[in-house]
């Protein structure tokens, strides 16, 4: 079962990252096109990538990925990295959809620019995913905040940031 997993985990991780790199150029053909027959057939194919491909694609990729943590209890700092990092990807998933959304509009404009900053900002974050995963760094987290990692470090530390040394009582 975990194989079957991890399969469609990757399979499904493919087809988000390649709707998410061909989104800014799908955008920026946009250029020059006059309203018309052409402006429709594009804005169609850029709607299927996003709606009928990507978003597919990272929910079921999301979901088997949570599935996977739970079948193969990933605890580890190199994992919290990975999730922050894919929090990153669904913000600028959403970034994408919202794009796509102006760019279609009467004024809808989308530059040589912003396709570079766009495309650069999901190449970069899917190959730090990728090394991530593939490295699996050693990071030791007492460095950040030895005391958040204790049990009722936590609270300690809220307290302390607020004056307070004493410990709530239920």
């Amino acid at each position: 079962m975990t194989t079957l997993l991890k399969f469609v985990h990757l399979a499904t991780i493919s087809i988000w990252s390649a709707g998410l790199v061909v989104l800014p150029y799908l955008f920026l053909q946009r250029r020059g096109l006059a309203p018309g027959p052409e402006l429709d057939r594009l804005h169609r194919i850029t709607r299927f990538v996003f709606v009928a491909m990507a978003s597919p694609a990272a929910v079921i990729a999301i979901g088997s990925g949570t599935a996977l943590i739970f079948t193969q209890g990933t605890f580890r700092e190199w994992f919290t990295v990975k999730m922050v990092l894919v929090g990153l990807m669904v913000m600028l998933h959403v970034v994408a959809g919202l794009v796509a959304m102006r760019v279609f509009e009467p004024e809808g404009r989308f530059g040589p620019r912003a396709n570079a900053l766009m495309t650069g900002a999901y190449l970069s974050l899917i190959v730090a995913i990728v090394w991530v995963v593939l490295a699996k760094p050693d990071i030791d987290s007492t460095q950040f905040q030895d005391a958040l990692f204790t049990p009722g470090g936590l609270a300690e530390w809220v307290n302390q940031s607020r004056g307070d040394t004493s410990t709530p009582t239920p």
